[in-house]
């Protein structure tokens, strides 16, 4: 709960009296960044009457900064029915710019009437830090450009821009990039990378260069690492071939996958050992006569003709 809220009152009015009445407003800091800070306001409507309320009856929340008077931020939310001598909860989500201060009014209506109000001030907005949940890094966008086609390859430099929304500094997380196929779900490549530290509100580039495939549609893959445990994840789409939708409720052809597109170079290769040319001499293949067999045959002709001449002598 946000501990800086002070002065909750009733507001006066001068409308009909109204059965309900507005008892106590809670306000819950659900994520603070380093800009903005989104909040729960949650207002409790009681019925201290003896029938039912309207089913018309509605809430109005309204922000004011308390600097400038601006009303910053304006909300209606439906209440419905209340049985008599209950309450309800009624919580509506804002979100506000993180400085100055707000005076939040609430307010409720009956068929379009005002009934009642009440209202609290928030002070010291920008004194809020933000969660330890919350890792501050943000995957705001990705832009792909190809570097390199040969072979049936495409080399994809994958920009991805990170911005920190936190208090502070950020943590240096571990990056995996990963393109996934997206008919088949097979990962075509994967890199490792690094968010590095950087401020509050920058926005940096880490690129990544993917080697895929070419023909298919990937789905990019950005998951964010602390340790063992995945504190963001982010994706985008390559379309390198544009013809097929990769919209799941819309796809209705059939792709082919050549899954031979996928193989990873060097997996499964056993290791290449020297062979030592003393232990494995090195043989002519068979069928052609080396330079041996073609002297011995020289000799046989040679002694034939000797013998022959000899012969005829």
């Amino acid at each position: 709960m946000i501990s800086l809220v002070s002065t909750s009152g009733c507001l006066r009015s001068f409308e009909e009296e109204s059965q309900l009445q507005i008892i106590n407003i809670d306000v819950m800091a659900t994520d603070v960044r380093s800009a903005f800070v989104d909040l729960n306001v949650t207002m409790y409507v009681e019925n201290y009457g003896e029938t039912a309320s309207n089913n018309n009856t509605t809430m109005i929340l309204k922000a004011y900064n308390t600097r400038t008077g601006l009303l910053e931020i304006e909300k209606e939310s439906p209440i419905g029915n209340i049985p008599a001598e209950s309450a309800r909860e009624v919580t509506v989500p804002v979100n506000l710019p993180k400085k100055d201060g707000y005076r939040v009014v609430a307010l409720v209506f009956e068929d379009g009437s005002r009934k009642t109000g009440r209202q609290i001030t928030l002070n010291n907005i920008e004194d809020l830090q933000g969660s330890l949940e919350t890792p501050g890094v943000e995957i705001s966008e990705m832009d792909f450009m190809v570097m390199e086609v040969a072979e049936n390859k495409v080399l994809i430099q994958n920009d991805i821009y990170l911005t920190n929304e936190g208090v502070g500094e950020n943590k240096n997380y571990r990056m995996l990039v990963k393109a996934r196929e997206m008919d088949a779900g097979l990962i075509a490549d994967k890199a490792w990378t690094e968010t590095g530290m950087f401020a509050p509100d920058e926005t940096v580039i880490r690129s990544v260069n993917l080697s895929v495939p070419d023909n298919y549609n990937y789905a990019v893959e950005i998951i964010l690492w602390e340790n063992n445990n995945i504190v963001r994840q982010g994706v985008d789409y390559v379309q390198l071939n544009p013809e097929k939708d990769i919209d799941k409720d819309k796809r209705l052809q059939t792709k082919d996958i050549d899954s031979g597109d996928f193989v990873v170079e060097g997996f499964g290769e056993a290791p290449v050992e020297e062979e030592s040319a003393s232990e494995y001499p090195t043989e002519e293949p068979m069928g052609a006569p080396g330079p041996g067999v073609f002297g011995a045959l020289v000799m046989l002709c040679m002694v034939y003709f000797v013998a022959r001449r000899n012969k005829d002598e």
